[in-house]
């Protein structure tokens, strides 16, 4: 034992065993008590001895450095690892919500809608405008945060050229390759889906737009025929079925077509007429022009035959029609030889010519039903006036032929006037005159 302690003193206070290098270096060997510690030299009198070597304060803080990039790459990785969880899970709803979307879209028009309200990326909202924005909003996130992993992808280092200098040194390559990958595969698919959003926003405005279109159309039709039955009286099956009424032998009760006549050189004017009036029944209708008050005139006064006035000239016509029932009367007329036949019930009954031949019918005029005009328009004369009824009066510009007159006397044809057709809407009536509905075949059959 006091050899061992012996020895020991040896060590600490005798001679260091040193070596002598080719450059003159020199490393000296130390004893340091136990628990002492290492790389600190201590004196005989056990006093520490400091070492102001620059190499050993270079290489302490190299490994100081070195142990705290260790710690925070260690750091950075975890994180890393993290996010890039994290993006793989948000990539995988997007990949669930364009397989749903792809498979509403096979569903129809009204599933699609319904697959908005499932859970995909967060609760997509339902209007295709705000999902859209949401959408925006969400890759300007995930940019940002890439923006923010990339410069994080720099990690300091140490330069031991630079003298213990930091430097920037990237995360592995392959790592950073499928955080790329996997950033640039979800911006992908988020653009397909936008681009997808947009499109059906597009159609979804078309059809509104055609489908607005179409409702307007449709209204403004019923409005029209909803106007049309007002100016119309409502009672009238169809705008033909009705009569004028004038039931008084006065010079202030008459019927007015609104339209007038154009310039004609041949026509046929048509009617259904009741009357039991004594003596004449008056006069049905006349048309008066400026400077002819008499320019088309059918008249039965007093005694009198029925008359036919062109331009004042007269023809008296073989009809008879004072019976109290109703009677169909046409009267046809051309300028070629003043050439006239008169029908009753689809019969011709006579015939004659020479009545204001080559006079061609002035346009512009006045028509008026029940009184005959001394001034166009108007100084009706009461003794002159119809009294009964009429109905389907209607007037051509030409002469027709004796199977139409009987297919309109009989009830087999209908053929309403291309120059004054008989309807609701073209027939005014004044001073107590009235319209009233009337089918006038069914009427007539009664009659008979």
């Amino acid at each position: 034992m006091l050899a061992l302690v012996f020895g020991l003193l040896y060590l600490v206070s005798g001679p260091t065993v040193s070596s002598q290098d080719v450059t003159g270096s020199r490393f000296v060997c130390n004893a340091i008590p136990p628990g002492a510690e290492p790389g600190c030299g201590y004196g005989p009198t056990g006093n520490r001895v400091q070492s102001s070597s620059p190499v050993e304060d270079e290489l302490r803080n190299t490994i100081i450095q070195l142990r705290e990039t260790i710690l925070q790459q260690k750091e950075t990785i975890v994180s890393q690892q993290g996010t890039i969880k994290e993006l793989n899970s948000k990539l995988a709803r997007c990949e669930a919500a364009a397989d749903e979307m792809a498979q509403g879209k096979s569903r129809g028009q009204g599933s699609r809608r319904k697959e908005y309200g499932k859970n995909t990326m967060g609760d997509l909202p339902r209007d295709p405008g705000e999902t859209i924005d949401q959408l925006g909003k969400t890759m300007q996130t995930l940019k940002g945060r890439l923006e923010n992993l990339e410069q994080s992808l720099r990690l300091p280092s140490t330069n031991s050229s630079a003298g213990g200098a930091s430097g920037l040194t990237p995360l592995p390559p392959e790592l950073r390759e499928l955080l790329r990958q996997r950033l640039g595969a979800l911006e992908t698919q988020l653009l397909r889906k936008v681009a997808e959003l947009e499109e059906e926003k597009s159609q979804l405005y078309n059809e509104t737009a055609a489908h607005r279109q179409r409702t307007e159309s449709a209204l403004n039709s019923l409005m029209e025929r909803i106007a049309e039955l007002e100016k119309s009286n409502n009672a009238f099956k169809s705008p033909e079925d009705f009569k004028v009424s004038l039931p008084l032998r006065t010079n202030y009760l008459y019927g007015r077509i609104k339209k007038s006549l154009p310039e004609m050189y041949a026509f046929t004017v048509c009617m259904w007429l009741k009357s039991s009036a004594s003596p004449g029944i008056g006069t049905p209708f006349s048309y008066g022009v400026p400077g002819q008050a008499n320019e088309i005139v059918l008249i039965e006064w007093g005694n009198n035959p029925i008359e036919l006035l062109v331009n004042d000239k007269v023809a008296q016509l073989p009809l008879s029609v004072s019976d109290g029932r109703w009677h169909h009367i046409c009267i046809t007329w051309t300028t070629r030889d003043g050439f006239w036949e008169a029908y009753q019930d689809g019969e011709r009954l006579g015939t004659g010519d020479n009545l204001a031949p080559w006079h061609p019918i002035k346009p512009g005029g006045v028509i008026i039903l029940g009184q005959e005009q001394d001034i166009v328009g108007g100084r009706f004369d009461a003794t002159q006036a119809f009294v009964g009824e009429l109905s389907q009066f209607n007037m051509w510009d030409r002469v027709l032929r004796p199977v139409d007159i009987m297919g309109l006397a009989n009830c087999s044809a209908y053929m309403p006037g291309n120059v004054v057709p008989w309807i609701d809407a073209n027939v005014e009536v004044f001073g107590g005159a009235s319209k009233a509905a009337l089918e006038i075949c069914e009427d007539r059959a009664f009659d008979s």
